[in-house]
């Protein structure tokens, strides 16, 4: 029987009886071929008896209705295939950690995801955790269409009703299999406010994941049998560990915390959430046995895999071993039979969908992407053309209503504008309405509201999100009418320092109208300062819909691959003003998207009044490399010279990223010609050790010395054999001496240069070349 909270819960699969478990001969031979197992192993001592009851759960996370195979995915058919072998075998359990639903691909996606429940109740799944996917249309949608469609429980222990002040959902299930009772607890991650919009789980209130799981575990073994009782708990958790290291499961992240907190009578932990593949032991504190703690990576390209051992008299738990199994080898071919009842619900979900899904709606003559990490995973912390390309279609659709900027969220992003080159079936460049839906699967509608600059300011602040996000920065994409510059250097809260509609300067007390998807107008991926916007109005028109008129309108699209943001460093000059013939020295970055869309070596610099070039060109180089998780692509040191003749006042540094169609200026106030800069400096660079291992930093010491006798003050750049790797500030009250770390240098033989970049009183001034040598 299955149990769920106190009150019993239908169930499509009820307990079996089976076979001693046996290792499958199929999955084996894969196993062999692949070498791709991730487990702690069970050994059974020699001689031993094998007197207990087997049992094997399998476990998903994170399939987000990927009902149909496509290479990687194998498919709900063969997740299906899969379980029958293990199930054919002996005692089995189907459970998820969450994220069934949402981020669907199109077969699912249109027709609300009724295909991918209908699959998992044919699958036989026997409990699933809600992941915060499921709360995508609200919990209204959650208690009146998911959860009556789901032939399983839907289980969180921490999601509370406020008006009730009781758990809103089921929080445990219990399913008796061969004489053993097998209980699941259910949890979801602590962000799912910042995750989901806040208007659609107002009614609900998310507490601490390791405090309620541990009060429903306590439960469960307490020998009161009013409150529930199983044999064996396990954890399904909406959470995870950020990377497959063991490290990241032990840490003191709020997956750490909840690895090393969770009582010890929970045998094991599925986790889910952040798509990783990872099978861990973890030894707890008053557990006998290593907890297995496994997450299956996600659409279902990987099955979890938990092997028990009972004893029937005892009812202790002899064994137990986690591993995670591949369902598609490396070639994309499925290494199980597809199940033919799933797959006739696929296919007859794949034929309802594909009219509707292969309607041309427009064309693009070049891939318009997401951004991309350096390992091709996606980056929502930097600009692409996909995110800034929706923020135009958000703000052509709500142009009527007085928009005139918008704004869109990365994580509303789940499928790139792909040309199809490689599809047979497709004209490529051709549009679909799947293709259209896959990129923005949410059905969030647009709303506008009205922001003062201050508060459009702090909304481009709240990209840095707060300490313990998931992801520590989140690239907002920008309609063509906004451009800011920001200074990646700068501390919390003063990161952004110029913006600019249609080229004029946003003051704090200007007031524009911001068009947003209903999810970011809640509050939605922690910015906050959106759901305080005033004069709010809902179009009730969709994400989706927007983008369908906007290429009927305009027909054929392609990526712009100039930045909307540029992330800008310098040391102001003392008097916050420059003199004819001072360096400026500038650190650029963000001059470049991530998606492979453009590339050049170089951005070039002129100087500039009113808009007008007077200076001949400078050329500085560009440094491509992607800085995994930000926007920092298209880096350049600057040391731009200040013409000899350049007028009083305010005049700009003129930046031109050659080709990609980025253009911005920094404005730079020069004073009155004073003649030459006549007091000279000289700088002197220290290290403490020539000889330092690549785990310690290079302890780096600098003086400057005036000739005047005077404290400098300005900006230290630290060169390796010419190419700069650091910046400082040295302030006057350091008396011209600064000790700094260098980290990140990679092993040989490194020659370190220190460049004081001087200031409206003193010259710039060079140290001597050091050596060091790194092992």
């Amino acid at each position: 029987m299955i149990t769920a909270g106190a009150e019993p819960i239908p169930n499509s699969s009820p307990g079996r009886r089976g076979r001693p478990r046996r290792r499958m001969m199929a999955a084996l031979a894969a196993i062999s071929l692949l070498g791709f197992v991730f487990s702690a192993p069970a050994v059974t001592p020699a001689g031993a008896v094998e007197s207990t009851v087997s049992i094997d759960v399998l476990t998903i996370n994170d399939f987000h209705g990927r009902i149909e195979a496509d290479g990687s995915a194998a498919g709900a058919a063969v997740l299906a295939g899969a379980i029958n072998q293990f199930r054919a075998a002996g005692n089995t359990l189907v459970v998820s950690a969450g994220d069934n639903i949402g981020a669907s691909t199109f077969t699912s996606f249109i027709q609300q995801d009724t295909p991918t429940l209908d699959a998992l109740n044919a699958i036989g799944l026997d409990a699933s955790a809600l992941g915060n996917h499921e709360f995508d249309q609200g919990r209204a949608d959650l208690d009146d269409r998911v959860i009556p469609a789901a032939n399983f429980p839907y289980l969180s222990a921490n999601v509370y009703d406020k008006s009730t002040g009781q758990p809103a959902f089921a929080q445990y299930s219990v399913t008796e299999i061969d004489g053993i009772s097998v209980g699941f607890i259910g949890a979801v991650t602590n962000q799912l406010p910042s995750l989901v919009s806040p208007a659609g789980i107002s009614t609900l209130e998310v507490r601490d994941v390791v405090t309620e799981v541990n009060r429903v575990a306590f439960d469960l073994a307490d020998g009161d049998a009013s409150n529930g009782e199983a044999d064996v708990t396990i954890l399904l958790v909406h959470e995870g560990a950020t990377t497959p290291a063991l490290i990241d499961s032990s840490d003191d992240s709020a997956f750490g915390r909840i690895v090393a907190d969770t009582a010890p009578s929970v045998a094991a932990i599925v986790s889910g959430h952040t798509h990783q593949l990872y099978s861990h032991a973890i030894a707890m504190a008053g557990a006998s046995k290593p907890r297995p703690v496994i997450q299956a990576a996600s659409y279902g390209q990987d099955l979890g895999h938990l092997s028990l051992a009972v004893d029937p008299a005892s009812r202790d738990l002899v064994r137990i071993s986690g591993e995670v199994l591949p369902t598609v080898g490396t070639d994309g071919v499925s290494l199980y039979p597809a199940d033919p009842v799933v797959g006739a619900i696929v296919m007859a979900a794949t034929e309802a969908a594909a009219p509707k899904g292969a309607v041309k709606v427009g064309e693009i003559y070049d891939f318009i992407t997401r951004a991309y990490n350096s390992d091709g995973s996606e980056n929502r912390g930097g600009e692409s053309t996909l995110g800034n390309f929706v923020a135009d279609v958000h703000l052509k659709a709500t142009s009527g209503a007085g928009a005139e900027i918008a704004l869109m969220n990365p994580g509303g992003l789940r499928a790139d504008l792909d040309m199809h080159v490689d599809d047979p079936d497709v004209l490529a460049g051709d549009v679909s309405y799947r293709d259209a839906a896959a990129v923005q699967p949410f059905a969030n509608t647009l709303v506008t509201m009205e922001l003062t600059g201050a508060q459009l300011r702090q909304v481009l602040e709240e990209q840095w999100q707060p300490a313990g996000s998931s992801r520590p920065f989140l690239k907002l994409g920008l309609s063509k009418s906004l451009f800011y510059t920001y200074d990646p250097l700068a501390t919390a809260g003063h990161h952004v320092t110029r913006m600019y509609l249609a080229d004029r300067e946003v003051a704090d007390t200007d007031v524009h109208r911001v068009a947003v998807n209903s999810f970011l107008a809640a509050g939605g991926d922690n910015f906050f300062t959106l759901a305080e916007g005033t004069n709010r109005a809902d179009s009730g028109q969709t994400d989706l819909q927007a983008m369908i008129d906007f290429f009927a309108e305009v027909g054929a699209v392609g990526p712009n691959s100039g930045q909307r943001a540029v992330g800008v460093s310098l040391a102001e000059p003392i008097g916050g003003a420059y003199r004819p013939g001072q360096q400026v020295e500038i650190r650029l970055s963000s001059l470049l998207m991530t998606g492979g869309e453009y590339f050049t070596d170089k951005v070039t610099a002129r100087f500039g009044r009113d808009g007008k070039i007077i200076s001949r060109a400078s050329f500085y180089p560009l440094n491509d490399a992607v800085v995994d998780g930000t926007d920092e692509i298209g880096r350049s040191e600057v040391l731009f010279t200040i013409p000899s003749d350049a007028q009083t006042g305010l005049n700009q540094i003129m930046f031109d990223v050659s080709g990609a169609g980025t253009q911005f200026s920094i404005p730079v106030l020069v004073t009155e010609n004073g003649g030459a800069l006549s007091v000279s400096t000289s700088t002197t660079a220290s290290v403490l050790r020539h000889f330092v291992s690549q785990k310690r930093a290079v302890r780096l010491q600098v003086a400057v010395v005036a000739a005047d006798s005077a404290i400098p003050a300005g900006t230290l750049q630290v060169f390796d054999r010419g190419e700069s790797i650091k910046f400082r500030s040295l302030l006057s009250e350091q008396n011209g001496v600064l000790t700094m770390g260098i980290t990140g240098l990679g092993r040989g033989l490194h020659e370190l240069t220190v460049r004081y970049s001087g200031s409206e009183l003193y010259l710039a001034s060079t140290s001597r070349t050091i050596t060091v040598l790194v092992y």
